[in-house]
């Protein structure tokens, strides 16, 4: 049978690693997960009393709101307000999305289509590559990492594209690469999309998981970004929420409509009770991604220094919940894919290849700071042991 927009999608990212990890499980391998980006931190026990009460309330197993529900969107403008010092109507300028992942891909069909442009990091999420080419558009990608200029990239890439780029996808602190951007950096790049009429579309995954002093700033701090930008803020992250997909497309007005509109026909939005319990979380555990954060920093540092002693120099990322590693030079021509094999086989630890977030990635591999300490330990021991040539 011949399907639409699948057909040459290529395996996700993690499937191949996924695959030889479970199968080595299953041979009752001892297989250290530092792939998948899937918080092991328990949610807010706020949130979690306050579903379980809600939860055995038979009004809220109606349907719901798709936008969300008024005091949702009232709690995250006052988080927005709190955090960023940005004003933000809940009625206009907020809307309710099933995950950023859900609300990015419908949002680009509201913006993008056949005939369209879109500028997307390369390395990125998945998602951000795909979700535009799923609506029809055409995308440049725009090389973004540790020795790359991405605002000249962008710029280039703008000259150089026609018919000129409508929308340009951003990820700042970014996965997978945690490369981190400052104020003064968002302010040119709205300046630039003010003058050219281009939409800006920030997905702030990592709005809180930073270290060392840093403060990720949000795009809707530089004046006049609403009039471009709009903003994706999710509690997987922050809060520790990732299955519970609560997570919000803030700024412009316009734009938050007609995302409003198309998903009236899509969903009826979140499971009532876990709205109620995000509102909680955010009302009553303002501090949890300061909690959050800790943990992660021990992991980073955990990791990054473990690699050092045994002769893989890796940069302390300073945001996100990963270590973006270069492929160690002994080992850098197998790619990043035999590579990836080679620590699951070898080292009984699974990573990410950085091939899979596009070409930009390759000659690095992605660590995922989702295990104790003490299991990042052995996870150093056991990839020293596997790596020889270092």
């Amino acid at each position: 049978m011949e399907f639409r927009r699948i057909t040459g999608l290529p395996p996700y990212v993690l499937s191949i690693i996924d695959g030889l990890k479970a199968e080595a499980r299953r041979a009752g391998e001892d297989i250290i997960d530092l792939g998948f980006g899937n918080p092991d931190i328990p949610s807010p026990e706020s949130a979690v009393e306050k579903l379980v009460e809600k939860v055995r309330d038979p009004r809220n197993h109606r349907y719901s709101a798709s936008r969300g529900i008024p005091k949702l969107r009232r709690a995250v403008s006052d988080l927005y307000l709190r955090r960023f010092g940005v004003e933000l109507d809940p009625d206009t300028e907020v809307v309710t999305t099933i995950g950023a992942k859900e609300g990015l891909s419908h949002l680009m069909w509201v913006l993008l289509g056949p005939g369209d442009t879109a500028l997307v990091p390369t390395p990125s999420y998945p998602i951000h590559i795909w979700g535009p080419l799923f609506a029809g558009a055409d995308v440049r990608q725009v090389r973004l990492g540790p020795e790359e200029d991405f605002f000249d990239n962008l710029m280039e890439a703008w000259e150089n594209a026609w018919p000129k780029p409508r929308v340009i996808v951003l990820s700042f602190p970014h996965n997978p690469t945690t490369t981190c951007v400052d104020l003064a950096w968002m302010q040119r790049l709205v300046d630039f999309a003010s003058e050219h009429d281009v939409v800006l579309v920030h997905d702030f995954a990592y709005s809180d998981t930073a270290f060392d002093g840093y403060q990720p700033p949000s795009i809707l701090e530089v004046p006049g970004a609403k009039d471009v930008a709009v903003e994706f803020y999710t509690l997987t992250k922050s809060f520790s929420m990732a299955g519970w997909r609560v997570a919000f497309m803030v700024g412009n007005p316009e734009i938050v409509a007609a995302l409003t509109k198309l998903k009236g026909y899509l969903d009826y939005g979140t499971f009532q009770p876990i709205q109620i319990a995000a509102i909680v979380a955010m009302n009553e555990s303002p501090d949890y991604p300061k909690f959050v954060n800790e943990i992660y920093l021990g992991r980073r540092d955990a990791l990054c220094e473990g690699l050092s002693r045994i002769g893989w120099t890796v940069p302390k990322p300073k945001a996100t919940m990963f270590v973006w590693a270069p492929i160690p030079e002994p080992y850098r021509e197998t790619g990043s894919l035999e590579f990836c094999k080679l620590l699951v086989s070898e080292g009984k630890v699974a990573t990410s290849p950085g091939f899979g977030f596009g070409p930009g990635g390759e000659g690095y591999v992605r660590f995922a700071l989702i295990e104790n300490e003490q299991r990042i330990g052995q996870a150093v021991r056991t990839i020293n042991r596997a790596l020889t040539k270092l």
